[in-house]
């Protein structure tokens, strides 16, 4: 195997030619040079050097190794800049995973940010819900993941991911603007025992949560259409088909619909970035820092950032 090093050195005393002057230049003893120059020769398995008591002079075998040289050592400088840029979190590749919510409010102003900061990773983005986020770390599949939870259904990571909190979202419970209770100033949850629901699909969190904040109130939901995607259930709730509870980061209320009051619903949901704890990438802390500045820049009174 030839070394780097040696090859250098060849060039140079080539180029200065003497052994004590490419010395010099390279901040070596002359004996360090020479005994470079032995190494490479038997790593090579040629003679490079016509050695005299005046002068040593390549042969045509280090003429054409040296001019072989150059190209491959530049590549090869390259190559330990890359390495340098990667070590940085400058270059190389980032999977993110995402829920849709996240992926509509949240990455485009973070990927903005992220893109502009570091234009040489390359970013690939998928779409699950969190329990299958969960899953796709421990595969290795992602690289970090937005993931969320509800405070009334406790969610336990596997030891191998780890959790950094991002945000905090009320829950807003929306009627059509025609709704009976649109302008009440306050109603309990029991009042809700006859509406007609709109939630997610079943064995989500978010219905989950409804089916347990009614639990408290005393009576079972009826639940009248799923939907996973919020801009359905907001559509829905416009057209007067029940009433939803939904996350804000969602984005509240449309035209057409109107929050009622939930000063009750002490409960809200928690949007986290999972990692896994054994995977170092120098990437995902710049990648944090951009999704912290979106997070920052959609705050608002329902919608807060976590600042750790």
């Amino acid at each position: 195997m030839l070394n780097p090093i040696h090859l250098q050195t060849l060039i140079t005393v080539i180029r200065t030619g003497s052994f004590a002057d490419a010395a010099r230049e390279l901040g070596y003893t002359g004996s360090a040079v020479s005994q470079q120059i032995v190494q490479l020769e038997r790593s090579a398995k040629v003679v490079l050097f016509e050695r005299s008591a005046r002068s040593v002079t390549p042969t045509p075998a280090a003429e054409l190794l040296a001019s072989r040289s150059r190209e491959a050592l530049s590549r090869f400088r390259d190559l330990e800049d890359d390495l340098l840029a990667i070590a940085a979190g400058q270059l190389g590749s980032l999977r993110v995973g995402s829920f849709p919510t996240a992926s509509e409010r949240l990455l485009p102003i973070a990927f903005r940010h992220f893109i502009a900061a570091q234009p040489e990773v390359t970013v690939t983005l998928g779409e699950a819900e969190s329990n299958e986020l969960i899953e796709q770390l421990i595969d290795g599949q992602v690289d970090v993941a937005l993931a969320n939870h509800y405070d009334l259904v406790p969610q336990t990571l596997p030891y191998e991911i780890t959790r950094a909190p991002l945000l905090e979202e009320d829950l807003q419970l929306l009627a059509p603007t025609s709704h009976p209770l649109s302008g009440c100033g306050s109603l309990s949850w029991n009042q809700l025992a006859n509406e007609t629901w709109i939630t997610t699909r079943p064995g989500t969190a978010g219905a989950e949560s409804l089916q347990r904040l009614c639990a408290r109130a005393g009576f079972d939901p009826q639940i009248g259409f799923r939907s996973n995607d919020y801009d359905v259930v907001r559509e829905f709730v416009r057209s007067g088909l029940g009433v939803a509870l939904v996350p804000s980061l969602c984005g509240g209320a449309i035209h057409g619909t109107v929050p009622l009051p939930n000063e009750n619903i002490e409960f809200r949901r928690r949007v986290s970035v999972l990692m896994r704890r054994d995977v170092s990438n120098p990437i995902i802390s710049g990648f944090m820092s951009a999704l912290r500045k979106a997070t920052f820049s959609i705050e608002s009174e329902y919608v807060r950032a976590v600042r750790n």
